[in-house]
């Protein structure tokens, strides 16, 4: 080898050098904002629809869905549900789209539902 290429050789470091992680900073998760889902009453549907309905969509036990119809019935709505906007929405749309109680004669259709976004 000649000088030239000795010292050249002798100048690249051995060891690697990798730039300081930046370990102290926390990243922040944002949480998407948080939606219920509330089941408005009415005169037109049953407690057994009302149970039967957030089974289906809900997978509510019969004692949960008995308790909800109650509420709706005697407060005029229920929080059926807190989730995010995409899913409050699809779950208010199933609601809408249930249809009516069999049990009724007059009945229209499905019971009414909303979204509203949770106050934090």
């Amino acid at each position: 080898m000649t000088d030239h290429a000795a010292a050249a050789v002798a100048e690249v470091p051995t060891e690697t050098v990798l730039p300081e992680r930046r370990t102290h900073e926390k990243r922040k998760l944002k949480k998407q904002p948080r939606y219920n889902v509330v089941l408005w009453n009415d005169d037109h549907h049953t407690f057994a629809y009302v149970i039967t309905m957030l089974l289906e969509l809900f997978t509510y036990p019969v004692e949960k869905g008995y308790q909800m119809a109650q509420e709706v019935d005697s407060q005029g709505r229920v929080i059926v549900l807190t989730t995010t906007m995409e899913h409050a929405e699809l779950k208010r749309d199933q609601i809408h789209a249930y249809g009516k109680d069999i049990m009724i004669a007059d009945c229209q259709g499905s019971m009414s539902a909303t979204i509203e976004p949770v106050e934090e």
